[in-house]
């Protein structure tokens, strides 16, 4: 068979496209390279395997997470009809028994008369829209190409990537910080100052006294850490240290670093502080901050318990929490435009799932469903209406290719990146129903456009 179109990586974001394509009548070429090249944490040769935990998180529609799940539904997503089919009881979330997921999702693709599954792993792709793969051989042309290969991309996929993209758009090894919701930070405790500058500032700071210093550290030395691999040290840059490790080195370590509180002033005592975290806003609408050079590896409860020791975050709510891992993914703010395209690549090159910039399981089975949508359209000559900013993957979208983003770090959906309500909402279960219910009606005008235009099936 002639194929129109080649996804490379059969994860959840590529098996996604390729059966949303293929209900479209297109011919589509998935290349695969497991079971033949095994990354360190996958376990079988079955696409779209779920390699961490099994909960596609909450359904609630009133919830980051619940809003995306209807934005799938709404579109005909496979994958999330699939989930569905394979639920275990898990509350009011998405569970899915894992092996019968991904059995039944490699079964789909393997079944389908347009969909053509290849065991190879893809090297690189030529301007043409030719594949060449590990074993010599290519295939193509296509007008087509979708990379989804995920955060564990092969080394010669991701030197193609690299060289064409430039060395700096790509991360290999990395940490971030955790994310907190602006809403659940104590204003009282917390001033906004930027070093050296007087007046308010950009930076929202948490002033620590000595003995508050002393039983931060204390904790953060102390805390169960989450496993690593040893790869994910050999090659990791000074500024990627996370910070118990920092702590570890030298009591004072952090106070002489990251919270360095040289340059500030606490307004309530006219001194400069002991020490003092700084939070960086992550969206021009500052709904969510950044704690700043909280790179850690510590495990999620004990970010929680840590972090919240620190005076103003003692009810943060956590958008992100800090990781540390292998991590490729393209630097999306510079790199990719609104149709996760790589604009400057003379054949059609579209990013999906984590190696554009997602993170998490529906987002990135999202992420596909949205590259599916513009393949088909650039294949067929269709101009795509933008999608809205209000939905929740519009929002995703929306923040991953905003070039204000600084040091970008792969996100999955919250309310932190959402355009703020007008008027605003104060009360908290109401808000996240006017949050929901503004990106159902951005989502049913957002179908209507499709429709119209012939890109819904």
């Amino acid at each position: 068979m002639d194929f129109d179109v080649c996804i490379i990586g059969a994860g959840l974001a590529g098996s996604e496209a390729a059966l949303q394509l293929a209900e479209r009548g297109v011919r589509v070429l998935v290349a695969e390279a497991r079971p033949y090249l095994m990354g360190p944490v996958h376990k079988t040769g079955l696409c779209a395997e779920l390699v961490c935990s099994n909960s596609l998180k909450s359904l609630r529609e009133d919830s980051a997470a619940g809003m995306l799940k209807h934005e799938l539904d709404a579109l005909g997503s496979h994958l999330y009809c699939t989930a569905l089919d394979h639920r275990v009881a898990a509350g009011g979330a998405l569970a899915v028994d894992r092996t019968a997921f991904s059995q039944a999702v490699t079964d789909q693709l393997e079944s389908s008369e347009l969909i053509g599954l290849v065991r190879k792993e893809a090297c690189s792709v030529d301007g043409e829209g030719t594949v060449t793969f590990a074993d010599g051989t290519h295939a193509g042309p296509f007008s087509a190409i979708v990379v989804a290969t995920g955060p564990l991309t092969s080394d010669s996929l991701a030197s193609w990537l690299s060289g064409l993209t430039g060395t700096e758009s790509l991360s290999f090894y990395d940490a971030a910080a955790p994310i907190v919701l602006s809403e659940t930070l104590d204003r009282e405790k917390l001033f906004s100052q930027s070093r050296y500058e007087e007046g308010e500032g950009d930076y929202l700071n948490a002033p620590l006294s000595c003995e508050e210093y002393d039983a931060f550290i204390d904790a953060l030395v102390h805390a169960k850490r989450a496993l690593s691999k040893d790869f994910e040290h050999s090659e990791l840059f000074q500024a990627c240290q996370p910070i118990e490790e920092v702590a570890r080195a030298g009591h004072d370590a952090p106070r002489f670093g990251t919270m360095k509180p040289v340059g500030l002033v606490d307004p309530a005592t006219g001194k400069r502080p002991w020490a003092a975290l700084q939070l960086r806003a992550e969206d021009t609408h500052c709904q969510s901050y950044n704690l700043v050079g909280c790179q850690t590896n510590l495990t999620f409860p004990e970010q929680k318990r840590v972090f919240r020791m620190i005076p103003g975050l003692e009810h943060a709510e956590f958008a992100r929490y800090g990781v540390m891992h292998r991590n490729t993914f393209l630097d999306a703010p510079r790199v990719m435009d609104r149709t996760q395209r790589i604009a400057e690549f003379p054949t059609p090159l579209f990013l999906a799932g984590q190696v554009s910039g997602t993170e998490g399981y529906c987002e990135a089975i999202r992420s596909g469903l949205q590259a599916a949508l513009e393949v088909f359209a650039c294949v067929k000559g269709i101009p795509t209406p933008q999608l809205p900013k209000h939905t929740a993957y519009g929002a995703l979208l929306a923040y991953a290719t905003c070039t204000d983003t600084k040091d970008y770090q792969p996100m999955h959906v919250n309310f932190g990146i959402m355009e703020p309500l007008d008027p605003p909402v104060r009360n908290k279960g109401l808000r996240k129903q006017a949050y929901a219910e503004r990106g159902r009606e951005a989502l049913d005008s957002y179908l209507g456009a499709l429709s119209e235009r012939g890109l819904l099936p």
